[in-house]
């Protein structure tokens, strides 16, 4: 297969090489061991670009240029990090997913323009407070999950 581009053949397989190489780097800002649970950035449907960036905040604590944002955390990556240590061994391999897909969920609504989200940096906070208080991070996770997804549901 051969694609024309401005005047230019180039050859499918350097294409598709380039491709992939650029969609390995495209969600490097989730946690390693969060990518298997969560669609990839290039998956998901964003608003505008400053939407995508605000998600990437969301998850690293960067804030890349951003109008009026505070870099640092806490930020989600290092909040699965709490979660992971908190619950032990014996719960991780319940927690990862729930907690990396929570984060999906609650960050890209929390990324949207202040006019159209319905998850806001107070929320965050208050969902923050709850898995730090939460003896059982697991059902601390599914709480803050059933508060976000009932926040998101009202659009």
């Amino acid at each position: 297969m051969l694609v024309r581009f401005a005047n230019s053949v180039l050859v499918a397989p350097i294409l598709a090489a380039t491709l992939l190489v650029a969609g390995a780097n495209a969600q490097d800002f989730v946690r390693g061991d969060c990518r298997a649970f969560v669609t990839p950035s290039e998956g998901l449907n964003y608003d505008t670009p400053l939407h995508a960036r605000w998600y990437r905040r969301f998850w690293t604590g960067t804030c890349d240029h951003l109008p009026f944002c505070f870099a640092g955390s806490p930020n989600w990556n290092d909040i699965v990090g709490k979660l992971m240590i908190k619950g032990g061994v014996k719960e991780q391999p319940a927690l990862l997913p729930k907690a990396c897909r929570l984060g999906q969920l609650i960050g890209l609504e929390w990324s949207r323009d202040k006019k159209i989200r319905h998850i806001t940096t107070s929320d965050l906070r208050t969902f923050n407070r709850m898995l730090e208080a939460s003896g059982d991070p697991l059902r601390g996770v599914e709480e803050v999950e059933a508060r976000a997804r009932a926040m998101t549901t009202q659009r």
